[in-house]
């Protein structure tokens, strides 16, 4: 993350995302495709029956995704309250298309007001990386942890180091620029992350679960626009070929967002 961004400037950033984009997906991502992604991944390790923690939810809308797809109970909070603010307008409005329940409030993921030991899951998408500093990241994935059954799982959506960097080189064997990491992120560092976790959790699985869609959006993309002279923005995720590269398989490790699946022992 750029020192020149305080956590003023990026609490003010959010909720000007917040009023801009209201119950968009897009209030916490422009890529609406990877977010797609995303909520199939988690839902699949989601359980009828389960309590879940949707720690730093934004508006809400991969929360009531969630809830809908299964018979849960689910927190979610975000440190924005115009986050909140549309996510409860979003969970009175769609409350009859649920199988579960959901109910959302602000809340800090540095310094969560839970109890210990009292979620089956809990989910984090793209939390960790705004928050700076390694020693921030760790305390959020700290609390993260200290919120878990034992026996629970962690649900750890995050964008790292290791996928950004490996897709740079590719588009630069393409010669294609490297993409800069976005000035309010900071991407974790796979094994730092596993590292920390490791002396209270089992690291079960890292799903790749969008390299083939990266590659094909983030590399291919901008070649066939070149040889083409297409006049298409690249940079554009809502393309029809974008919803292509979405019904890829997962093949790779060029993903720079990964899910990470931790067991609470």
């Amino acid at each position: 993350m750029s020192a020149k961004y305080s956590d003023t400037d990026i609490f003010d950033y959010w909720t000007q995302q917040a009023r801009m984009h209201g119950q968009s997906p897009t209030a916490s991502w422009s890529d609406h495709y990877v977010i797609e992604l995303e909520v199939k991944q988690i839902v699949e390790r989601l359980s009828d029956g389960d309590t879940v923690l949707d720690v730093g939810c934004a508006n809400g809308y991969s929360s009531t995704r969630f809830a809908a797809a299964r018979k849960i109970r689910l927190r979610g909070l975000d440190y924005v309250p115009a986050m909140i603010e549309q996510a409860r307008l979003r969970a009175l409005e769609s409350a009859k298309l649920l199988m579960g329940s959901t109910e959302f409030v602000i809340g800090n993921v540095t310094s969560l007001d839970e109890k210990s030991s009292s979620y089956d899951k809990v989910v984090a998408i793209r939390v960790l990386i705004n928050l700076g500093s390694t020693e921030r990241q760790l305390q959020g994935l700290n609390e993260c942890i200290r919120v878990l059954k034992p026996g629970g799982i962690l649900l750890l959506s995050e964008a790292t180091l290791q996928g950004w960097k490996r897709l740079n080189l590719l588009r630069g064997e393409c010669g294609l620029e490297g993409i800069p990491m976005p000035d309010f992120n900071r991407y974790l560092d796979e094994n730092e992350i596993i590292r920390a976790a490791e002396a209270t959790t089992d690291l079960v699985e890292i799903s790749n679960f969008a390299s083939s869609y990266y590659v094909g959006t983030r590399v291919i993309k901008p070649l066939l626009m070149r040889v083409t002279g297409s006049t298409i923005d690249v940079a554009n995720p809502m393309t029809e070929w974008n919803r292509f590269c979405s019904q890829l398989p997962a093949v790779g490790d060029y993903g720079t967002q990964k899910l990470f699946v931790f067991r609470k022992r």
